[in-house]
Protein backbone atom coordinates (compact mmCIF):
# COMPACT_ATOMS: atom_id res chain seq x y z
CA UNK A 1 0.00 0.00 0.00
CA UNK A 2 0.96 3.80 -0.58
CA UNK A 3 0.73 4.81 2.67
CA UNK A 4 0.28 8.99 3.56
CA UNK A 5 1.72 9.88 6.71
CA UNK A 6 0.71 13.69 8.45
CA UNK A 7 0.57 14.91 11.91
CA UNK A 8 0.08 18.16 13.64
CA UNK A 9 3.04 18.26 15.80
CA UNK A 10 5.42 18.99 13.42
CA UNK A 11 7.59 16.73 10.84
CA UNK A 12 10.48 16.18 13.37
CA UNK A 13 8.12 14.48 15.86
CA UNK A 14 8.67 11.35 17.54
CA UNK A 15 5.37 10.35 16.98
CA UNK A 16 5.40 10.39 13.14
CA UNK A 17 8.98 8.53 12.79
CA UNK A 18 7.22 6.03 14.88
CA UNK A 19 4.67 5.63 12.04
CA UNK A 20 6.55 5.87 9.20
CA UNK A 21 9.21 3.39 10.89
CA UNK A 22 6.32 0.77 11.16
CA UNK A 23 4.90 1.28 8.37
CA UNK A 24 8.21 0.86 6.03
CA UNK A 25 9.21 -2.04 8.21
CA UNK A 26 6.18 -4.15 6.85
CA UNK A 27 7.22 -3.11 3.28
CA UNK A 28 4.61 0.01 2.73
CA UNK A 29 5.77 2.73 0.30
CA UNK A 30 6.10 5.77 2.58
CA UNK A 31 5.18 9.79 1.48
CA UNK A 32 5.11 11.95 4.34
CA UNK A 33 3.65 15.61 4.26
CA UNK A 34 4.04 16.97 7.57
CA UNK A 35 3.92 20.60 9.38
CA UNK A 36 6.98 22.55 9.59
CA UNK A 37 5.93 23.70 13.08
CA UNK A 38 4.03 22.37 15.80
CA UNK A 39 0.33 22.83 14.40
CA UNK A 40 -1.44 21.21 17.53
CA UNK A 41 -5.70 22.59 18.05
CA UNK A 42 -5.70 23.77 14.42
CA UNK A 43 -8.99 21.36 14.22
CA UNK A 44 -9.42 21.82 10.09
CA UNK A 45 -7.71 25.19 9.53
CA UNK A 46 -6.50 25.51 5.83
CA UNK A 47 -4.98 28.37 4.40
CA UNK A 48 -6.63 30.72 1.94
CA UNK A 49 -4.50 33.77 1.78
CA UNK A 50 -0.58 33.34 1.76
CA UNK A 51 1.43 30.72 -0.16
CA UNK A 52 2.27 27.17 1.04
CA UNK A 53 6.01 27.10 1.26
CA UNK A 54 6.74 23.48 0.49
CA UNK A 55 10.57 22.07 1.90
CA UNK A 56 11.70 18.53 0.48
CA UNK A 57 13.58 16.74 4.09
CA UNK A 58 15.84 13.88 3.62
CA UNK A 59 14.12 10.51 4.64
CA UNK A 60 15.11 7.10 4.49
CA UNK A 61 13.13 5.30 1.64
CA UNK A 62 10.90 8.26 1.40
CA UNK A 63 9.77 11.02 0.01
CA UNK A 64 9.22 13.70 2.92
CA UNK A 65 8.04 17.43 2.63
CA UNK A 66 7.74 20.13 5.31
CA UNK A 67 4.58 22.05 5.24
CA UNK A 68 4.55 25.79 6.10
CA UNK A 69 1.12 25.22 6.72
CA UNK A 70 -1.79 23.62 8.83
CA UNK A 71 -2.29 19.64 9.24
CA UNK A 72 -5.13 19.88 6.73
CA UNK A 73 -2.68 22.26 4.09
CA UNK A 74 -0.72 19.11 4.63
CA UNK A 75 -2.89 17.09 3.42
CA UNK A 76 -4.67 19.01 0.70
CA UNK A 77 -1.53 19.50 -1.21
CA UNK A 78 0.15 16.46 -0.65
CA UNK A 79 -1.77 14.64 -3.79
CA UNK A 80 0.02 17.74 -5.25
CA UNK A 81 3.33 17.18 -4.90
CA UNK A 82 2.75 13.20 -6.47
CA UNK A 83 2.03 11.89 -9.40
CA UNK A 84 0.72 8.46 -7.47
CA UNK A 85 -2.41 8.04 -5.29
CA UNK A 86 -2.45 7.35 -1.66
CA UNK A 87 -4.33 4.08 -0.33
CA UNK A 88 -4.14 5.24 3.43
CA UNK A 89 -3.61 8.23 5.33
CA UNK A 90 -1.98 7.52 8.73
CA UNK A 91 -1.88 10.59 11.34
CA UNK A 92 -0.15 11.40 14.14
CA UNK A 93 1.25 9.68 16.91
CA UNK A 94 0.12 12.46 18.44
CA UNK A 95 1.54 13.58 21.82
CA UNK A 96 -1.51 13.53 23.47
CA UNK A 97 -4.67 11.75 23.63
CA UNK A 98 -7.66 12.78 21.00
CA UNK A 99 -10.54 11.04 22.69
CA UNK A 100 -14.06 12.48 23.40
CA UNK A 101 -14.37 16.63 22.12
CA UNK A 102 -10.72 16.59 21.57
CA UNK A 103 -11.81 15.23 17.54
CA UNK A 104 -13.34 18.18 17.04
CA UNK A 105 -10.24 20.78 17.86
CA UNK A 106 -7.33 18.45 17.00
CA UNK A 107 -5.40 18.45 13.70
CA UNK A 108 -4.30 15.41 14.04
CA UNK A 109 -8.19 13.96 13.75
CA UNK A 110 -8.51 17.27 11.22
CA UNK A 111 -5.80 15.33 8.84
CA UNK A 112 -7.20 12.38 9.32
CA UNK A 113 -10.75 14.08 8.15
CA UNK A 114 -9.46 16.27 5.37
CA UNK A 115 -7.94 12.91 3.78
CA UNK A 116 -11.19 11.37 4.49
CA UNK A 117 -12.92 14.56 1.84
CA UNK A 118 -9.96 13.29 -0.69
CA UNK A 119 -11.72 9.70 -0.95
CA UNK A 120 -8.57 8.50 0.85
CA UNK A 121 -8.97 6.26 4.05
CA UNK A 122 -7.43 7.68 6.95
CA UNK A 123 -6.99 7.11 10.92
CA UNK A 124 -5.69 9.36 13.72
CA UNK A 125 -3.19 8.01 15.91
CA UNK A 126 -2.81 9.28 19.03
CA UNK A 127 -1.12 8.45 23.08
CA UNK A 128 -1.68 9.83 26.23
CA UNK A 129 1.51 12.87 27.39
CA UNK A 130 4.40 10.79 29.13
CA UNK A 131 4.89 8.02 26.54
CA UNK A 132 8.17 6.65 25.75
CA UNK A 133 10.13 5.53 22.61
CA UNK A 134 8.97 1.66 23.80
CA UNK A 135 5.12 2.84 23.47
CA UNK A 136 5.29 4.95 20.23
CA UNK A 137 6.40 1.96 18.70
CA UNK A 138 3.87 -0.21 19.93
CA UNK A 139 1.77 1.94 18.84
CA UNK A 140 2.48 2.35 15.62
CA UNK A 141 2.68 -1.29 14.85
CA UNK A 142 -0.84 -1.51 16.24
CA UNK A 143 -2.24 1.05 13.71
CA UNK A 144 -0.43 -0.98 11.23
CA UNK A 145 -1.57 -4.11 11.90
CA UNK A 146 -5.54 -2.31 12.24
CA UNK A 147 -4.78 -0.28 9.14
CA UNK A 148 -4.65 -3.88 6.95
CA UNK A 149 -7.04 -5.38 8.67
CA UNK A 150 -9.37 -2.31 8.30
CA UNK A 151 -8.46 -0.50 5.13
CA UNK A 152 -11.72 -1.86 3.01
CA UNK A 153 -14.31 -1.11 6.02
CA UNK A 154 -16.83 1.11 4.46
CA UNK A 155 -17.16 4.67 6.33
CA UNK A 156 -19.62 7.27 6.37
CA UNK A 157 -18.72 10.55 4.19
CA UNK A 158 -15.67 12.87 5.64
CA UNK A 159 -15.63 9.56 8.24
CA UNK A 160 -12.17 8.37 9.38
CA UNK A 161 -10.69 5.92 12.08
CA UNK A 162 -9.65 7.19 15.55
CA UNK A 163 -6.82 4.78 17.56
CA UNK A 164 -5.96 6.11 21.21
CA UNK A 165 -3.34 4.64 23.57
CA UNK A 166 -2.68 5.18 27.42
CA UNK A 167 0.98 6.51 28.07
CA UNK A 168 1.31 2.82 30.12
CA UNK A 169 3.96 0.40 29.16
CA UNK A 170 2.71 -1.86 26.33
CA UNK A 171 2.95 -5.24 27.50
CA UNK A 172 0.05 -3.55 30.22
CA UNK A 173 -2.54 -2.34 27.92
CA UNK A 174 -6.10 -3.87 28.38
CA UNK A 175 -7.58 -4.89 25.46
CA UNK A 176 -8.22 -2.64 22.74
CA UNK A 177 -12.33 -1.73 22.86
CA UNK A 178 -14.31 -0.22 19.92
CA UNK A 179 -16.76 2.12 21.93
CA UNK A 180 -18.47 5.65 21.23
CA UNK A 181 -16.73 9.27 21.85
CA UNK A 182 -17.43 10.33 25.34
CA UNK A 183 -19.80 13.67 25.24
CA UNK A 184 -18.04 14.76 28.79
CA UNK A 185 -17.10 18.40 27.55
CA UNK A 186 -14.16 20.58 29.40
CA UNK A 187 -14.67 22.80 32.07
CA UNK A 188 -11.51 24.67 31.51
CA UNK A 189 -11.63 28.64 31.26
CA UNK A 190 -9.10 31.57 31.07
CA UNK A 191 -6.85 33.14 33.87
CA UNK A 192 -6.70 37.45 33.20
CA UNK A 193 -3.66 38.73 33.18
CA UNK A 194 -1.96 42.17 32.95
CA UNK A 195 1.33 42.53 30.98
CA UNK A 196 3.98 44.70 32.61
CA UNK A 197 3.48 47.42 29.79
CA UNK A 198 -0.54 47.35 31.14
CA UNK A 199 -2.08 45.37 28.63
CA UNK A 200 -4.46 42.46 29.70
CA UNK A 201 -4.64 39.34 27.82
CA UNK A 202 -5.66 35.96 29.15
CA UNK A 203 -4.10 32.78 29.48
CA UNK A 204 -5.90 29.12 29.10
CA UNK A 205 -5.94 27.83 32.53
CA UNK A 206 -4.87 24.23 32.26
CA UNK A 207 -3.30 21.34 34.15
CA UNK A 208 -0.25 20.10 31.58
CA UNK A 209 0.30 17.18 34.15
CA UNK A 210 -3.65 15.73 34.57
CA UNK A 211 -5.34 17.53 31.40
CA UNK A 212 -8.46 19.87 31.40
CA UNK A 213 -10.68 19.70 33.85
CA UNK A 214 -13.94 18.10 32.42
CA UNK A 215 -18.01 17.11 32.47
CA UNK A 216 -18.06 13.24 34.65
CA UNK A 217 -17.17 10.66 31.71
CA UNK A 218 -19.88 8.61 30.76
CA UNK A 219 -18.97 4.78 31.41
CA UNK A 220 -18.05 2.54 28.03
CA UNK A 221 -17.42 5.55 26.54
CA UNK A 222 -13.85 6.24 24.81
CA UNK A 223 -12.11 8.28 27.97
CA UNK A 224 -13.32 5.66 29.92
CA UNK A 225 -11.49 3.15 28.46
CA UNK A 226 -8.81 4.79 28.28
CA UNK A 227 -8.22 6.08 31.29
CA UNK A 228 -8.82 2.72 32.72
CA UNK A 229 -5.64 1.47 30.75
CA UNK A 230 -7.52 0.23 27.33
CA UNK A 231 -6.46 0.93 23.51
CA UNK A 232 -9.85 2.41 22.29
CA UNK A 233 -10.95 2.50 18.85
CA UNK A 234 -13.76 4.91 17.17
CA UNK A 235 -14.96 5.54 13.80
CA UNK A 236 -15.60 8.62 14.19
CA UNK A 237 -18.40 10.71 11.70
CA UNK A 238 -19.48 14.00 10.32
CA UNK A 239 -22.98 14.20 8.73
CA UNK A 240 -26.20 12.97 10.54
CA UNK A 241 -30.04 14.18 10.13
CA UNK A 242 -31.36 15.51 12.78
CA UNK A 243 -34.32 17.62 11.43
CA UNK A 244 -36.67 15.42 13.06
CA UNK A 245 -35.85 17.53 15.98
CA UNK A 246 -37.81 20.53 14.48
CA UNK A 247 -40.87 18.86 13.26
CA UNK A 248 -43.16 19.87 16.20
CA UNK A 249 -42.16 23.44 15.76
CA UNK A 250 -42.23 24.25 12.46
CA UNK A 251 -45.84 23.01 12.36
CA UNK A 252 -46.68 25.00 14.82
CA UNK A 253 -45.48 27.89 12.93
Amino acid sequence: MRILITNDDGIASAGLKALADAAAQRGHEIFISAPSSQCSANSQHITLTTPLIVHKRPWPDAEAFAVDGTPSDCVRVAPCMTDKPFDFCLSGINHGENAGAAVYYSGTCAAAREAATLHIPAMAVSIVRDETDEMRAALAKMAVDLMEKIKDVPLPPFGFFNLNAPALPPETWKPLQVCPLSQAYYLDTYERRVSPYGTTYFWLDSNDTSGLPMEPIEPGSDYAYLKDGHVTFTIVGAFGNHNELLKEKMQEA
